[in-house]
């Protein structure tokens, strides 16, 4: 079987968990459901995924994946968020948050197993983005500066697809321009950083 046979299927096994966790929630779907609503073996469905969980992880990689090619495609002299504003590296060509992943994302914060494999994969990512950044700046990707750099913007993608993916739903953001927006503004208050302490110490944790 080719790699892109093999990521074809695993993207449909992803479909097909999503759609009856949607339907029947995590606890009432197997591994034997998922396989029976793609017609193959339980087995096949193990072969490529260890838990009913993990089996949506392709569905939410997708755009960290993007983001990342992005960023790497940044000149050398062009800050990181200015690029994706000017060259509008975050519209074009970018995967619609369909509304599989809207309902996956959405699913993370009711489901502790599903927001596991969430949190996997932007662990994943944040090496991935710290790899770009010690790049571009000729630091060390364990240097401490950079691993913050990296944390910053893959905290700031994860909040932008939670904030469309509840948006999706009728909330309060709701936009009909898509992920872009909602990732230049959680970027942008990223840029801006952490307010300027003003109040006095404290050991009150209340």
């Amino acid at each position: 079987m080719t790699e892109r046979r093999r990521e074809a299927v695993r993207m449909e096994i992803a479909r097909a968990a999503v759609r009856l966790f949607t339907e029947h929630g995590v606890s009432g779907t197997t591994g034997d459901d998922i396989a029976r609503e793609l017609g193959i073996s339980t087995r096949t469905v193990w072969r490529y995924f260890p838990t009913k969980e993990s089996c949506v992880r392709p569905l939410l990689t997708t755009g960290l994946d993007f983001m990342a090619a992005r960023l790497r495609a940044c000149p050398p002299d062009t800050p990181l968020l200015e690029h994706l504003e000017r060259e509008q590296a975050v519209e074009d060509g970018a995967p619609d948050l369909e509304e599989p992943v809207a309902d996956l994302i959405r699913m993370t914060h009711t489901e502790p197993g599903l927001m596991a494999v969430w949190l996997e994969v932007h662990h994943a990512a944040e090496s991935v983005f710290a790899e770009i950044i010690a790049a571009r700046t000729g630091e060390p990707a364990d240097d401490l500066a950079v691993r913050v750099q990296a944390a910053i913007l893959n905290t700031a993608l994860r909040l932008a697809s939670e904030e469309l993916a509840h948006s999706a739903a009728g909330g309060p953001a709701d936009s009909p321009e898509g992920v872009a927006p909602f990732v230049r503004t959680v970027l942008a208050m990223a840029a801006r950083g952490l307010p300027a302490f003003t109040g006095a110490p404290t050991n009150d944790l209340r």
